[in-house]
């Protein structure tokens, strides 16, 4: 028993370490493309699907954005906005006493009229936040400096970063310039704001350059955090955790500002952001992370603030998660165990098609762990596993298909070449010695009673050699027994024991049936994966023998009895007879062949004499196999690297 296990883990051994290597060089090549960059538009896609497919949240309230649109512009009468409206607009937004105003709004020179009341406004009041950029636009410097009349507490960049794919994901809230750390236009106002709760932001403890407000650290973005490979992260940078929803700010636009046609609750205390919602003006941003945009695909530059403020504000105040990543050490230990999962998933998958189908329900489950990790803030790695997944689902699966038809051509070619060597063995043997006692008889005696018996004998013995011939071109799927019926072997094996039993007591050649006047026969169901295609014809097979044996051999048989029964986890085939008992030598063979299948099977097999007299025939083996069943190999290629094991 312990040599057959020690085989049988020898094999194993053999099957994984050839089989596995596909699946380690795609988990390689996929680690590798990972690591130059090739994967970050597949991961990026991954990370604004799940952000767009969030469930909705409701409006934040503590910010409302005040668009200037198409028709304030035609209202106004000329673009840029004149430091007039700049003005008055701001006068009549502090009498609703809002906690800050941002304006963003580019006003590093006068546009009249009415510069000097504008200046006038932005020295009466504090709340008030001016912008400037102080980045660098494609290739040559374009700086634009604040408002020169605020102080630069008063300040805060608009600067924003975009992803080679042109899209935004990120808030840079501090950068360093030649005259010392800039803070953004939203990093500002949330300082404003929180100021209010008794909130000020200071350097966390665990990451000097993060910052922390309250007991909530904005996690920094790194050069690879999640999907990112090698980017640039200077200065203070956040991943965006975009609002969701339909509606996720309240929008006034300047009429209704100036008409008075709102709500002043709605910015009494609140953050206001005044910046450009008009088309034509182009300050927008693209994103593909929320739904109902108009434009599709873009949100303005204003509303763009709204969401960096809101996050930090949100996070600090409500406890809504920041977008955090895993360590470049996990990510990696995360996509070589998937790996290993899609290895071993295509090793235990008892075909093609199943393997298909697990690879399939393997990848959905992970969109989904990946969608729950997000919604809790973390966004792990899943466009390379899924990736690891679907070339090994669909290569190794194609592999396995091609695997599986070699492996039957080649079955087919054996058992062939076996069986016109058995014939032509019989045919030299046999045959010969039939044809020469036949022609013999028909001279001799013409008129002989066993002559036609004879002839048909060798009618039968050529018929038989033809059948054998043709079955070797097909794929093991029927088995002929000894009355010629045929049997499906994808019916149920307890079915095809029924049939059996039927077909051979009705064989007019075994004298001993007609004595038969007690027949019990039972064969309870077992489930149809635990046995192949291959044992389920063993197992007839050795149930026709033992039928057989008692028909030639169990004189004055008058009680037989076929039971199949399930037992604490085995299941024991059993053909019992009250006859006269089999002699050795007729019996050495076929003991010989059922050892070998109970050995096959993980079971035992006995044949004994019962008391008085009768003969028990026993096969009995396990419903769960105590080791990895390979022989139900023979049955399907399980994967790419699985191969018949008789």
């Amino acid at each position: 028993m312990r040599r057959s296990l020690w085989q049988k883990i020898k094999k194993e051994i053999v099957i994984w370490r050839g089989g596995s290597l596909p699946g380690i060089v795609v988990t390689g090549l996929v680690i590798l493309a990972r690591l130059n960059g090739s994967l970050q538009s597949l991961e990026w896609i991954m990370l604004d699907t799940f952000l767009r497919l969030r469930p909705a949240e409701p409006i934040d309230e503590r910010i409302v954005i005040i668009g200037i649109d198409e028709a304030d512009i035609q209202d106004v009468g000329s673009y840029p906005i004149p430091d007039q409206e700049i003005a008055r607009l701001f006068r009549t937004l502090q009498t609703y006493k809002p906690r800050a105003i941002g304006l963003d709004i580019v006003r590093d020179l006068p546009v009249n009229p009415g510069h000097d009341e504008r200046v006038a406004v932005f020295e009466e009041f504090k709340n008030i936040i001016g912008i400037e950029k102080v980045l660098p636009v494609q290739i040559a410097p374009l700086q634009i400096a604040p408002p020169p009349e605020l102080p630069p507490k008063q300040v805060g960049f608009s600067d924003t970063i975009l992803d080679k794919d042109g899209k935004i994901r990120r808030s840079l809230l501090v950068t360093p310039t030649s005259p010392g750390y800039q803070f953004s236009l939203s990093l500002r106002l949330a300082e404003i704001y929180l100021a209010s709760e008794g909130i000020s932001p200071e350097n966390d403890i665990h990451d000097p350059h993060a910052i922390r407000f309250g007991s909530t650290t904005l996690p920094r973005f790194l050069p690879n955090s999640g999907g990112y490979v090698g980017t640039d992260a200077g200065g203070v940078q956040v991943l965006l955790n975009f609002r969701s929803g339909r509606e996720r700010f309240r929008t006034l636009s300047l009429n209704q500002i100036k008409t008075g046609n709102f709500n002043p609750s709605w910015i009494r205390d609140r953050i206001v952001i005044v910046g450009i919602t008009a088309p034509s003006v182009k300050d927008i941003v693209k994103t593909s992370a929320i739904t109902n945009l108009n434009p599709p695909g873009q949100i303005y530059g204003v509303e763009f603030h709204a969401h960096s403020t809101s996050q930090i504000l949100s996070a600090v105040l409500d406890g809504r998660s920041l977008l955090r990543t895993w360590s470049d050490g996990w990510e990696y230990l995360w996509i070589l165990g998937w790996g290993f999962v899609a290895i071993s998933l295509g090793r235990l998958t008892q075909s093609p098609w199943k393997s298909l189908f697990g690879f399939g329900i393997v990848s959905l489950g992970i969109v989904g762990i990946g969608y729950v990790f997000l919604a809790w803030g973390w966004w792990i790695t899943v466009a390379p596993v899924l990736l690891i997944l679907t070339l090994n689902g669909l290569g190794l699966s194609a592999f396995a298909f091609y695997q599986h038809d070699q492996v039957l051509r080649s079955e087919i070619y054996v058992r062939q070449g076996t069986i016109e060597h058995t014939f032509n063995v019989i045919h030299n043997g046999p045959l010969q010695t039939l044809a020469n006692v036949l022609r013999d008889i028909r001279e001799d005696s013409p008129q002989n009673p066993f002559l036609s018996e004879l002839e048909n004998l060798n009618q039968e013995i050529r018929g038989v050699g033809e059948y054998l011939q043709r079955e070797a071109l097909t794929q093991e799927e029927s088995l002929l027994l000894g009355s010629g019926f045929k049997l499906d072997l994808k019916l149920p094996i307890h079915e095809l024991f029924y049939k059996v039993y039927r077909e051979t007591l009705q064989r007019d050649n075994f004298p001993n049936f007609k004595t038969l006047k007690v027949k019990v026969r039972t064969f309870a169901p077992i489930e149809s994966q635990s046995l192949s295609l291959e044992q389920k014809r063993e197992l007839c097979q050795f149930l026709e023998e033992a039928l057989c044996n008692v028909g030639k051999h169990a004189k004055g048989v008058t009680r037989l009895s076929a039971i199949g029964k399930p037992n604490q986890g085995w299941y024991s085939l059993s053909i019992k007879d009250n006859g006269s008992g089999i002699c050795s030598s007729s019996e050495n063979r076929g003991t010989k062949q059922c050892k070998n299948l109970a050995k096959q099977l993980g079971g035992t097999f006995k044949r004994e004499p019962l008391s008085p007299r009768g003969t028990l025939c026993e096969l009995t083996w396990p419903l769960v196999s105590r080791y990895w069943n390979l022989g139900k190999v023979g049955d399907s290629v399980k994967s790419f690297f699985l191969r018949k094991i008789r």
